[in-house]
């Protein structure tokens, strides 16, 4: 697949039905997880939920965390932090670049 054909992970494209489909978690958990802020679908301009790669990567992610007893403030301050090192790992791999 070239790149003009790949599709960002980043990108809202499944709706709340194929998301729980796809992540098999049900329609009633994902809006639970949105109203948490676990979540953050994009929204179409007509305010329908579309979700991407990156957010069924992270309802799985919720999904395993909870299946091991952490609640949900425990998996939001999880992923806060998962997310925090994530974007650490980034800025060091810029310097790192930048000072070869």
């Amino acid at each position: 697949m070239t790149d003009s054909h790949r599709v960002r992970s980043d990108l809202g494209v499944y709706s709340i039905s194929v998301a729980s489909e796809l992540s098999e978690v049900g329609l009633q958990t994902l809006r639970l997880y949105e109203r948490r802020n676990l979540i953050r679908p994009h929204r179409t301009a007509g305010g329908t939920r579309r979700y991407s790669e990156n957010d069924i990567a992270r309802i799985r992610r919720i999904t395993e965390l909870v299946a091991t007893g952490v609640n949900l403030p425990g998996v939001d301050r999880i992923l806060s932090l998962e997310d925090e090192c994530a974007d650490l790992r980034a800025q060091l791999d810029t310097c790192r670049a930048g000072a070869e």
